[in-house]
Order: C-alpha cells, then structure tokens, then sequence
C-alpha cells in the first residue's frame, strides 16, 4: 500500500465550518489520502467537493459516546450512505462491551452493516477504556457483525487514544482479513509507522499533511 493510502484525513472537532471542510477536501485531493472523515452533516459538502476524485468520504456514526439506540445508528449511517459516504466508523455501547454483553455488540455491527450494504464499515471499540480481553471479545463481535474494519479511538475520550499494544492486540485477534485502524493522538510520522508495524492498515488523524511532509524530508 502507497504511504498516502494510509490516512483518513480527519477533522471531526465540534466547531469545524464549512470552509474549513473544503479545505480538507483540498487537502485529501492533494495528497490523495484514503479518505476524509467527517461529522455526517458534512457528507453532501464532501460528496460534491470529491466527486471525480480518488479520496473517499467517510463519517462517523453514534459519535463520540457510542451510547445512541441501535436503530438510531442504523438510521444515521442509511442516512449518510443515501448523502455520499463511501465509508462509516461507527461506536459502539463500550458499557455493553464493559457489561460483557458482546451479543449486543454484535447485534448492533449487523443491524448498521445491513442498513448500509456494501458500504465499508469500520467499529469504534474506544480501547484505551477496555482491558485486553475486552478488546479481543469486542473485535470477535464487530468481526461477527460484518465489520471490514476495527478502529481504536474516537479521539474524544480523556482516557486516550490509539496505543500500538492495543493495535497488536486488534491485530492479532482479527487476523489479515479484517482491516485495523489506528486513530487518537496520531500526530508524528514515527507514531504511524509504530502503529503500522503493529498491524494498522489504515491511520486516522488531522495531522496527515504534517505527516506527510515530515516523511518527505527523509
């Protein structure tokens, strides 16, 4: 895979405009990173800013909580899909996760992934919050579900963000099929290529450009 191909570039903060998602538009086009992702209400914006492009455009689904009702997730990412999106990282109920409840987990995988067909879907699991063999169950029941990919962070929780352990872990547990994507306080080209090593095949971060210029110099 092309270093580039890694990046969701990624600007979810609550205050972002409409400019500013242009921008990052322009920026994935350059660069000819994966994808953008951004909050759904920008999922038209980007569809017509990236329309003829090779970036795709992904969004986010019961952010950042992962607390939404099930059908209320399953109906934000029909939504998103109908709107443009090519790609959708849901959360899931980490309480359900830290219940044990892993049967609800994959209940809630499969009732996204059939709203949104053949759309990829990557799962959220929030891991700097779960122990190890919570993240190990949580990847089984995402995997179960139909998710393409497991995903470390929102980014948004106080606890953390990715961790290359726990990518090991996520990597080691879904095997070469499924995809792992790193995402949480990635913001240094050495931080990537710890990740990558681990075993992501996918970068989630809003430092991408700085990335790549930073690889640029070597």
């Amino acid at each position: 895979m092309e270093f580039n191909k890694l990046f969701d570039h990624t600007l979810l903060k609550q205050e972002a405009t409409s400019k500013e998602i242009i921008a990052l538009c322009k920026e994935a086009m350059q660069y000819h990173f994966a994808s953008v992702c951004v909050n759904p209400c920008f999922v038209p914006l980007c569809a017509k800013e990236l329309e003829g492009s090779d970036v795709k455009v992904c969004t986010v689904v019961g952010f950042p909580l992962g607390a939404n009702s099930v059908s209320i997730k399953a109906a934000e990412a029909s939504i998103a899909v109908d709107e443009g999106a090519q790609e959708v990282d849901m959360v899931i109920n980490t309480g359900k996760v830290k219940e044990g409840d892993f049967a609800y987990t994959e209940e809630e995988v499969r009732r996204v992934k059939e709203a949104i067909g053949d759309t990829t879907l990557k799962v959220i699991l929030e891991t700097s919050i779960l122990t190890d063999e919570e993240i190990k169950e949580a990847c089984l029941a995402s995997v179960r579900g139909g998710a393409q990919f497991v995903k470390t962070s929102t980014g948004f929780n106080k606890a953390g963000g990715a961790s290359v352990h726990a990518v090991r872990i996520m990597r080691e547990t879904v095997g070469e099929n499924v995809g792992v994507k790193a995402s949480g306080g990635i913001h240094h080209l050495s931080e990537v290529e710890e990740m990558v090593e681990a075993g992501a095949n996918r970068i989630g971060c809003s430092a991408s450009v700085n990335i790549m210029k930073e690889k640029e110099l070597f």
